[in-house]
């Protein structure tokens, strides 16, 4: 039925007219509407809510709308997608949640308990006895002719014979209105960190309703998943461990695989590693010795003894699976075999995907369970079967057809989301080749409500719902879910294809309760003093840190260069200038244009600010640094990401505003005879405060352990060669002595205020030399900064087990030291011509040291290939 044109509700006058002002759109023909009973009515727990929200909240649900989105672009979730080359998405969130009863949820809940132990069954019937296969319940087709049947786990057995520890199951309601299953997710299910992003989003924003309501926790579930894959894992530590491996502790290391930034899903492997307290790794990451799996990590190799899977099967082990893989890691099968890693979803569960298996699951459930299944499956016929062919074409016109087995699409089977098909137009096809599809009942999802422009509309929705599995053999449902909306105009939901997704509320009659994420009380020997860091996200705290010293440099400099090009000395400055622009990377250092005239070199310098223009703009290096920090995250306060995100995000919308091309890309500058200057100098000065704050949380708010070491080495690597660099090119060009050479230094190495306090009135060479190079207690100093980056490469060599290595290199070796470094009259003499050899000199000889122990420090610890089997073997 269609919608009224106002929402009558049996609350308070003032209440109706205020959603009386809501505009509504008609509901979908032959859907059950999640809003409305057959009368019109509000259901009870949409009732409920909107009485709850009161008039004041329903008048600012718009506000509510530019909140969501505001919150998805600070804490930066995206989705990728593959069509889009790579460019991430900002996650699509609507701001009304998709709420759902107690006595509801108890049938879901049964429901979807049952499908979990289902499940678990089939997997460990088909890689055991296959007593399935024997009696015909299940063909061999569908499972020896699926992709996700991994032979080479047939027969394994894992710790407490348990396969599956998450099962995921996809839902919608028919249009009588019964949950009925569509789909099951065993391989690597998704949607679990999206499904608590939506929650802490949509919550924050309808407190009261939320509490009122009394909608059920998040929290008990995945600190059940933690407690089930640590009691699997602990299983894996019964023989004599590496005294690399952290052995002395009880509880063993779990790492979160992903395959990394270019999954889709990339966003919920950190946050899910975060929340739940695991090493984020890449199969890079990893390698196996003596059937060991094992961490690469700052001090070496740490051993592993739990793996949560997000990596499709097929890409686990380039050894045994695809060979093509540069994902997986090598042998991770072979480790899972000999019993030394538990991994969480076990490989090889993807042939229960399978569409066509939801046609045998009432009798696979009666021969394996003893049960009647609580939920109904969408009607469904695999074509492979004479019978059920001939079914399909008697009774149905048209139906979705899904190809049987993944990679099976476009010209043999077109997939769900390409909507209901003609079966007439398919049926030489299906009988040609009948194996490969899988036909399914249309089933009209129900339309859950949303606000969106103003007016209340409604779309299709299918619930995920997560079993988890407990350690006593049990399964527990997450009580809520991950609920994807479908695309305007489209009846299929797919977040790839432009749909959406909401929070779901269980309610409850009890009361919420406080869950911790710790499982079990801690033990006095289980304290850590320091975290583990891996080999990459030293990698990417180390280069964190030089992009974000890099951006700071180049943003004073930038601000510097423009504030200079109106000056009375621009002219007699200019070659110095620009020398400093190119070789700070501001401008391309083959442009001979930026170096005829002042006004040609603005243009080129201002068309560079933005990320795409080259690697080494402003906008570059701040893309670099997010990148960088995105993937360590989980070692960074909310607010310290959200100020790194901020930065980039800000000065990419300013740019836009300052001027567009012709083609109206908001990520390009052009620059013709005229910008908005004022707006230009705003946004670098924002920026400059922005990158302040980040130095500042840095240097204030981390843990002074290794992680924060390699950032402040990142950092002084990158402070020591650009400040050589300016120096070198202010003392080359012979303007150090000049007035506007002098102040231009003084700024640059922000030490402008304590030079006048200290020299009022007085522009002295020596003393200029004295505080920006030789004087250790200026935070900005050279020397002072060379001397504080060699102790933390020491401390860092300490720290990660150097002395220990036979081989080691001392970073002492490569860097000049502190006693053979120009005094303060080596570096004040000049030649006839007033040319500062020895402090040009000094300059080269600090950017080829620091370069080398660069380099020194990435072949180190960044990269284990030349001492990974010395140390296992040793």
């Amino acid at each position: 039925m269609a919608y009224q044109s106002t929402l009558p509700f049996d609350i308070a006058a003032a209440r109706i007219d205020a959603l009386a002002l809501l505009r509504t759109l008609p509901a979908r023909e032959g859907h059950w509407d999640e809003l409305r009973d057959a009368a019109g009515a509000l259901r009870e727990p949409w009732r409920q809510f909107f009485e709850l929200l009161g008039e004041r909240g329903i008048a600012r649900l718009d506000e509510g709308v530019a909140a969501v989105a505001r919150q998805v672009r600070d804490n930066d979730i995206t989705y990728n997608v593959y069509a889009d080359n790579g460019k991430p998405r900002a996650w699509s969130l609507d701001l009304l949640p998709l709420i759902i009863d107690e006595d509801e949820w108890a049938l879901i809940e049964r429901g979807v308990a049952q499908r979990a132990r289902l499940m678990e069954a089939i997997v460990a019937d088909v890689y055991g006895p296959q007593t399935l296969l024997h009696r015909g319940l299940l063909p061999g087709a569908l499972v020896f002719g699926h992709p996700g049947y991994l032979r080479a786990v047939k027969g394994f057995m894992p710790p407490f014979g348990r396969f599956l520890q998450i099962v995921a199951v996809d839902l919608a309601r028919a249009e009588s209105g019964a949950w009925t299953v569509i789909a099951h997710r065993t391989e690597v299910p998704s949607g679990l960190g999206y499904a608590l992003e939506n929650r802490l989003i949509v919550a924050s924003l309808f407190a009261d309703p939320f509490r009122a309501m009394r909608v059920s926790r998040l929290a008990a579930t995945y600190s059940q998943l933690i407690a089930t894959i640590a009691q699997a894992a602990r299983a894996t530590m019964r023989d004599n461990e590496d005294s690399r491996s952290d052995a002395s502790d009880d509880a063993p290391h779990i790492a979160l695989l992903s395959p990394g930034p270019f999954s889709e899903t990339y966003f919920e492997h950190i946050f899910l590693a975060r929340y739940l307290g695991v090493t984020l790794v890449e199969g890079k990451d990893l390698t196996v010795r003596h059937d060991k799996l094992y961490l690469k990590t700052l001090a070496g190799l740490s051993r592993v003894h739990a793996v949560l899977r997000r990596l499709d099967d097929a890409f686990c082990d380039p050894v045994e699976l695809r060979a093509d893989s540069t994902i997986g890691v090598p042998g991770l099968l072979q480790v899972m075999r000999a019993g030394n890693v538990m991994v969480s979803n076990v490989p090889g569960a993807g042939f229960t995907e399978s569409p066509a298996l939801n046609a045998f699951l009432p009798g696979i459930a009666q021969a394996l369970l003893g049960e009647s299944l609580e939920l109904p499956t969408v009607p469904t016929w695999w074509c492979g079967e004479e019978a059920a062919r001939r079914e399909v074409f008697e009774r149905l016109d048209s139906a979705l057809i899904a190809p049987t087995w993944p990679g099976a699409q476009s010209d043999e089977a077109p997939g769900i989301d390409a909507g209901v098909q003609d079966l007439a137009a398919w049926r030489e096809r299906i009988e040609r080749a009948p194996d490969v599809f899988t036909v399914q009942e249309n089933l009209p999802f129900s339309t859950t409500p949303r606000f969106h422009d103003g007016a209340l509309g409604s779309r299709p929705c299918v619930l995920r719902a997560y079993a988890i599995a407990n350690i006593d053999g049990s399964w527990s449902v997450l009580p809520g879910g991950f609920t994807r909306l479908a695309a305007d105009k489209r009846a299929t939901v797919s977040m790839q294809f432009g749909g959406s997704s909401v929070d779901t509320w269980v309610m409850s009659s009890q009361p919420g309760g406080s869950v911790s994420l710790r499982p079990t009380p801690m033990k006095p020997g289980e304290l850590r003093k320091h975290r583990i860091v891996s080999s990459r996200a030293a990698e990417n705290l180390f280069w964190a840190g030089r992009y974000g010293e890099r951006a700071e440099n180049n943003v004073r400099l930038c601000r510097l260069l423009l504030g200079m090009l109106d000056g009375s000395d621009a002219e007699e400055l200019f070659p110095t200038l620009a020398e400093l622009a190119s070789q700070c990377g501001l401008i391309p250092k083959a442009d001979t244009l930026a170096r005829s005239t002042p006004q040609a070199f603005e243009r080129v310098l201002v068309a560079g600010l933005p990320e795409s223009s080259r690697a080494t703009s402003i906008g570059g290096n701040l893309a670099d640094q997010v990148r960088a920090s995105g993937e360590i995250r989980d070692r960074l306060s909310t607010d310290h990401w959200r100020t790194i995100l901020a930065s980039r995000n800000d000065f990419r919308d300013a740019l836009a505003r300052l001027v567009c091309n012709d083609h109206g890309d908001e990520h390009t500058v052009r620059i013709g005879r005229d910008y908005d200057r004022l707006m230009l100098a705003g946004a670098l000065e924002q920026l400059a405060t922005q990158l302040t704050a980040i130095s500042g949380a840095q240097g204030d708010r981390m843990t002074r352990d290794e992680a924060w070491r390699l950032l402040f080495i990142g950092r002084h690597i990158e402070r020591v060669s650009t400040m050589s660099t300016i120096l070198r090119v202010v003392a080359e060009r012979g303007t150090l002595a000049s007035p506007a050479g002098f102040d231009l230094l003084l700024q640059l190495f922000d030490s402008t205020l304590t030079y006048r306090s200290l020299y009022p009135g007085r522009l002295e060479v020596p003393a200029l030399i004295d505080l920006i190079v030789v004087d250790q207690t200026n935070p900005r100093g050279l020397y002072g900064v060379y001397s504080r980056l060699r102790t933390k490469l020491d401390e860092i060599a300490a720290a990660a087990g150097g002395a220990r290595r036979a081989q080691a290199i001392r970073f002492a070796d490569l860097l000049v030291h502190a006693d053979t470094l120009p005094d303060l009259a080596t570096l004040c003499e000049t030649r006839k011509d007033g040319r500062h050899d020895a402090l040009i000199a000094l300059c080269d000889k600090l950017v080829a040291s620091v370069s080398a122990a660069s380099n020194e420090v990435s072949a180190r610890y960044f990269s284990h290939a030349n001492t990974l089997a010395a140390q296992v073997s040793s």
